[in-house]
């Protein structure tokens, strides 16, 4: 998968994460975008630490399914971080 299909896929499984997790985030498309491209790497090392598979074509559902887990983990991570520093 190319820079492209990264990129794209981050977006949506950012934005999915986003719409399983709803709430105020302090980040915009941008941030939605990298938790995506980032979760999806996140998902694949996770899916080969723990399952021994990893993320495979574009249109392959593993894929979605490690990319979309991944992005949830890290806007969790992320909202935590975020929410510690604006009480502060």
């Amino acid at each position: 998968m190319g820079i492209l299909g990264w990129i794209v896929l981050g977006l949506l499984a950012g934005a999915i994460a986003k719409a399983i997790m709803p709430g105020r985030d302090p980040g915009g498309i941008i941030i939605t975008m990298l938790i995506g491209i980032v979760g999806a790497i996140l998902g694949g090392f996770i899916g080969s630490a723990i399952f021994g598979t990893d993320l495979g074509s574009f249109f392959d559902l593993r894929t979605w399914l490690l990319a979309i887990v991944g992005s949830l983990i890290l806007l969790g991570i992320y909202r935590l971080v975020t929410g510690r520093r604006s009480h502060a």
